[in-house]
């Protein structure tokens, strides 16, 4: 258990630090309308539609070779679906920073920069009704042509079923570390 703390002590705090750093205004930023599936509404809807019908989840967190399996409640979806919620390209500034392709019920949006935190979002719907979401995240920070940090973040949801965070991790100081956390409805 002391493992898991650490890590993820470390983790917050990378995080933390790669929050701040993503957080660039842009002078072209105006109060324009929605052009990408929102995310932000999505994951919020579904936080207050599980916090009302409270499943009991089998949770697996991994730290390199650690691992740890837990059935429980979560208690703050918002909070747990956070990373996912995160991960939304609805900015103003980025309107024509993402390719869009909408075919056969499959919408993906893949990142023009590559210096955007979110590289790919692909979004499975039947009608309208979301079948699963996978987001790709990648930022990386390099001081005179070395890297300091590099994180490449897979998440995958659906709905009911399973939510999966995957993490890999270069910190210069720390090495490479890779995480996992996977939440299975029962």
């Amino acid at each position: 258990m002391y493992w898991f703390k650490k890590c993820f002590i470390i983790a917050c705090a990378l995080f933390a630090l790669l929050l701040v750093q993503s957080c660039k205004s842009d002078a072209r930023a105006g109060n324009d309308t929605e052009k990408f599936f929102d995310l932000k509404k999505y994951f919020a809807n579904e936080s207050l539609r599980l916090a009302k019908s409270d499943p009991l989840i089998t949770k697996t967190a991994i730290h390199n070779k650690n691992r740890e399996t837990k059935k429980l409640r979560i208690a703050d979806w918002a909070t747990e679906l956070s990373l996912f919620s995160e991960s939304d390209i609805n900015k103003p500034a980025w309107k024509a920073s993402y390719k869009v392709i909408n075919a056969d019920g499959i919408l993906s949006f893949t990142a023009k920069d590559p210096g955007l935190k979110t590289q790919d979002i692909v979004i499975k719907r039947q009608g309208d009704k979301i079948k699963w979401i996978l987001i790709v995240n990648h930022t990386k920070s390099t001081v005179l042509g070395k890297v300091l940090y590099e994180t490449t973040e897979k998440l995958s949801y659906i709905p009911d079923s399973i939510y999966q965070i995957q993490k890999r991790q270069f910190v210069r100081t720390l090495g490479f570390n890779f995480y996992s956390i996977k939440g299975s409805f029962n």
